[in-house]
């Protein structure tokens, strides 16, 4: 049995201390938090025991941390756990600072520990077809991905100023995608964004609506579409067009009902959020990582998957700013 130190409890970390707790190979036995009564809190909900995050690294019983803390705190932290020798499931991004991820990754490498990065769209069972059919050359050579990810209304602007931005906080996300769906990371990045949704964001020194097109060394092309508002809920939708035919992952609806009538047809809305749409995926996220660390196979996601997906950020950020193309190379 798998014993596991969760470090935030927040909302994502709660989402991970019910998977942890039902998994029937590990156990949630401490929970950390910098606020000392959200940890006692999913502390007793699940018969852990609130304790410091440094208390819980330094335990010699716990096998495993999740961290699920603020962004600025995650190299660090996984840096100390791997040092202490534990295996670590840690929550994207690596780091707000692609340099600092960097130096995150050469001293973790040197501890040999297994650690994993929470890219959890990896393990949406729809996303996962739609790779398996890539992968069986069901639609010959895939040349040209679309990945949407709307969502249905912004975030507090207060969260907003410490995100590291919409291209490291949000479509960090679909960097990764692309990367999974695409087999390898793009040549050249060629980003454009503005604040169209809340002034405030702009204010903040953030896009709230952003276009990336990655471009590939044999000609291959991905495009991203971001946007903080989509009224009708969490669009998320996959395209990807090959030599051969298409294929398409689409939006998860709130039912499986349509109407059809002499006024047209209608179904559902997507559902709302993320809470809705992912929480499978969140589930087989953990227990990729239980069966990794039970079988001695290599991390379904690295450490070196969450900087490329950074790099990509990065390229990005700097792409939307300068309005060119930026060389992925320089990262």
């Amino acid at each position: 049995m798998l014993k596991v130190g969760l470090l935030g409890a927040g909302r994502i970390g709660q989402v991970h201390a019910v998977n942890i707790a039902a998994h029937a190979g590990s156990t949630l036995v401490a929970v950390s938090d910098v606020n000392a009564e959200a940890a006692q809190a999913v502390a007793v909900k699940y018969g852990a025991k609130a304790a410091a995050s440094e208390d819980i690294i330094a335990d010699p019983e716990i096998d495993a941390v999740l961290i699920a803390t603020s962004t600025d705190t995650h190299s660090e932290l996984m840096e100390k756990a791997t040092a202490a020798g534990k295996a670590v499931l840690c929550e994207k991004p690596v780091d707000l600072s692609l340099e600092r991820a960097k130096v995150c990754l050469a001293a973790v490498s040197k501890t040999g520990q297994p650690v994993m990065v929470g890219f959890n769209r990896r393990f949406d069972p729809n996303f996962g077809a739609l790779r398996a059919a890539a992968l069986a050359g069901e639609i010959g050579k895939p040349e040209l991905l679309s990945v949407t990810s709307f969502d249905p209304a912004p975030p507090p602007v207060s969260y907003i100023k410490v995100s590291g931005g919409l291209f490291r906080d949000m479509m960090i996300h679909d960097f990764d995608m692309a990367n999974f769906l695409m087999g390898e990371a793009p040549v050249a990045v060629r980003a454009v964004g503005s604040s169209i949704v809340d002034p405030e964001i702009g204010a903040a020194g953030d896009v709230d609506t952003a276009v990336v097109t990655l471009s590939y060394a044999d000609g291959r092309i991905a495009v991203i579409k971001n946007s903080r508002r989509a009224v009708y809920g969490y669009d998320q939708r996959v395209e990807l067009l090959g030599s051969e035919g298409l294929l398409n992952a689409a939006n998860m609806l709130e039912n499986t009902v349509s109407k059809s009538t002499v006024a047209g047809v209608s179904s559902a809305k997507p559902t709302y959020f993320f809470l809705e749409r992912y929480m499978p995926a969140y589930a087989a996220e953990w227990d990729a990582f239980v069966r990794a660390l039970v079988e001695g196979r290599p991390m379904p996601v690295t450490l070196e998957d969450g900087v490329a997906a950074l790099a990509m950020a990065e390229a990005a950020t700097r792409s939307a700013k300068t309005g060119e193309a930026v060389d992925l190379a320089q990262f």
